[in-house]
């Protein structure tokens, strides 16, 4: 939710390249915590990589007319899978599957160590 939450504000206070940009980073971030709500004993790298991937097949599905089309039918398509293949758009989705990363590397560091520095 606070993902979700973040990039409304994000597109409410921001516009242009810092909405499209910070919005692809927190598009990852959300399928970070959706793959760890899915399966939770997953690892750090495996759940920022499988958003990665997830992220980047979107991405080139955008080549083919298939999201254009669905995007045509349904605002869930459209906001799910865009409509334009955007070659920037890869990297913003690293930086978003980088912070989820960190995220959950310092969440599982503090569990190991029961909250202790």
């Amino acid at each position: 939710m606070a993902t979700v939450g973040a990039g409304l504000g994000l597109r409410a206070v921001a516009a242009g390249d810092v909405a499209k940009y910070g919005g692809d980073a927190l598009y990852t971030l959300l399928l970070v915590a959706l793959v760890v709500l899915v399966a939770p004993r997953v690892s750090p790298r495996v759940a920022a990589g499988s958003a990665l991937a997830l992220s980047w097949a979107v991405e080139f599905l955008q080549l083919s007319d298939v999201p254009a089309e669905l995007s045509a039918r349904s605002t869930v398509a459209r906001l799910v899978l865009g409509t334009t293949f955007n070659a920037p758009d890869l990297h913003w989705y690293a930086i978003g599957a980088a912070g989820g990363w960190l995220v959950l590397t310092a969440v599982d560091g503090r569990r190991r160590t029961g909250g202790r520095k």
